[in-house]
């Protein structure tokens, strides 16, 4: 059972010059480490739950392993003394090499910022293929997306503070939806989900709330999926990203406008 994602806290409310103190909800905000072999990783901090998927999907995306079958087992670890399940630790198969120290520097360096577009592209064009035709779909459906995703946003609702990232049919019927306090852990969530059900995406679009970065358009380009959609605008990287791995990249998705940075043809008009 996933913990709950919010919590209630007591805060000061101003209304018409009145203030009151109030228990409203808050989106719960915690780390996760993330070992490999029972050696620590990295920390993250997201919103728990759907833990186990979040590790999967991180665990391709950021190129632990180059596909689930390499991966033996995910497990949540308990702490003795809080109770709290804060760390996962992921077991590899026989024989899948494992060198943490590259991947630590791997995730400094694209943490700190300390690759260059040019370099960012090429250490992911080792890990992913630009995408496939992907499907063809109407812009009226696109449209249809941020309100679908919306309704579909629980935690949102009752906090206001989290991200979100759905998965949707090119009829745009939402397949799945993850929130999280960091936009790339709900899509990581997506991933791992998908993975771990070893479910395709190659028809897939993914909607994400707020902007596309690079690490959401790296992290789609693994999953192979082609089409990648936002609320808010694009980096420059994540355009760049989009046009190198063939992935239909809409933003300001937002009542009958959208802007498309990259690969148009699988958008259709009237």
């Amino acid at each position: 059972m996933s913990p709950d994602p919010v919590e209630l806290r007591s805060v000061w409310k101003v209304l018409d010059g009145r203030t009151s103190e109030v228990s409203d909800w808050v989106v719960v905000e915690e780390p996760l480490e993330i070992r490999v072999q029972g050696e620590p990783l990295a920390v993250i901090m997201r919103t728990p739950g759907h833990d186990i998927e979040l590790v999967a999907g991180f665990s391709l995306t950021e190129g632990v392993v180059p596909s689930m079958d390499d991966i033996a087992t995910i497990r949540q670890c308990r702490d003795g003394d809080t109770g709290e399940e804060n760390v996962v630790d992921v077991t590899l198969a026989p024989g899948v090499a494992f060198d943490p120290s590259r991947l630590r520097r791997n995730l400094m360096a694209s943490a700190a910022c300390g690759l260059c577009g040019k370099a960012s592209l090429e250490a992911l064009a080792t890990r992913a293929r630009p995408a496939g035709p992907g499907p063809r779909v109407r812009r009226e459906v696109l449209a249809t997306l941020p309100s679908t995703l919306l309704r579909a946003q629980e935690s949102f609702g009752r906090t206001g503070a989290l991200h979100a990232a759905g998965l949707f049919e090119p009829d745009g019927r939402l397949r799945l939806c993850r929130e999280d306090v960091g936009r790339h852990n709900a899509v990581d969530k997506v991933v791992g989900r998908t993975a771990l059900d070893r479910l395709g995406t190659g028809d897939s679009i993914l909607l994400v709330s707020g902007r596309t970065s690079f690490e959401i358009l790296q992290k789609a380009a693994v999953a192979g999926i082609p089409i990648v959609c936002a609320i808010s605008g694009p980096t420059t990287l994540a355009i760049e990203t989009a046009r190198a791995f063939n992935i239909t990249l809409v933003n300001f998705l937002r009542g009958n406008g959208m802007n498309i940075a990259s690969c148009p043809e699988r958008v259709a008009g009237d």
